[in-house]
């Protein structure tokens, strides 16, 4: 059983996660300011810690270290009335958890607060190599977790973007980092992908790199993307091939973005959607 602290949670946020069946099992309990979970803190362990919903993230990232320097070992996960790109990317190097701006989902924080109470080895998950608001080039190691962050901070990153290609975008960045994980890196969590997100005054850009030897895409007979007229043989040579149900996620991928380019290897990829 994982214990979990919440400082001045809204009710209703309160309730959500109290009831979602993710967290059935764990412990929440109820600080009413920093200062009291801070007390708390020291008095007792906690494994994840949900800061205030009405602080900033300058505000919350002010108590990071104190928070740290009493559990060294605590998730963080930041709740803000809203969050600025220079936030969000101090956040990320600080190894927060994951991060979110109002208005609140309950059940997208219910998720990752779960993921956070049963994480292990997770802080290096993520490495900044370089970033600006409009510019940030990461490693990501090839775990499940490090993506479900990484797709995260990458939404609160674009909130600006209208909510409907900002959907759109992430879906298909989840669906080709998840390819990029399983098939280059083989889920091998001492693999990294390399990935580079690129906002322009019209354009949302994302650029993979992973570390397998890539592909042909003509001997993918097992993805509906080289097979669109044909579900039902691609359904069948991935069961004949011993594979997961599935395959069409690159077919989605193509049809919700403007472009998207594989070098010649293909273990490169580059996903781009036209805001204007």
């Amino acid at each position: 059983m994982a214990r979990i602290l919440m400082i001045a949670p809204e009710n209703a946020l309160l309730e959500a996660l109290r009831s979602s069946p993710l967290l059935k099992g764990h412990s929440i309990d109820v600080a009413s300011g920093e200062a009291a979970a801070l007390r708390r803190l020291r008095r007792q362990a906690f494994d994840v810690l949900v800061s205030a919903p009405d602080t900033d993230l300058d505000e919350d990232g002010a108590i990071l270290d104190e928070v740290r320097a009493i559990r060294p070992g605590v998730r963080i996960v930041l709740l803000a009335p809203h969050a600025t790109p220079a936030e969000l990317i101090d956040a990320l190097r600080k190894r927060v958890f994951a991060c979110f701006s109002a208005p609140f989902d309950g059940s997208e924080i219910a998720d990752m607060v779960a993921r956070a109470a049963e994480a292990d080895e997770w802080k290096n998950g993520i490495e900044v190599v370089s970033a600006t608001p409009e510019w940030i080039h990461v490693l990501v190691n090839c775990r499940l977790l490090s993506a479900e962050r990484l797709v995260n901070f990458f939404t609160e990153l674009r909130s600006d973007v209208p909510e409907a290609p900002l959907d759109n975008m992430m879906f298909a960045f989840r669906e080709v980092l998840m390819n990029a994980m399983e098939h280059g890196g083989g889920f091998d969590p001492d693999q990294v992908v390399e990935v580079t997100a690129v906002r322009t005054a019209r354009t949302m850009v994302f650029y993979l790199r992973d570390p397998g030897p890539g592909f042909d895409f003509s001997a993918l007979a097992h993805a509906a993307v080289t097979r669109p007229d044909e579900p039902l043989a691609v359904a069948e040579t991935r069961q004949a091939g011993g594979l997961r149900p599935g395959g069409f996620g690159l077919l989605i991928t193509r049809q919700v973005v403007d472009e998207m380019i594989h070098s010649e290897r293909g273990n490169e990829v580059l996903l781009i959607k036209h805001l204007a």
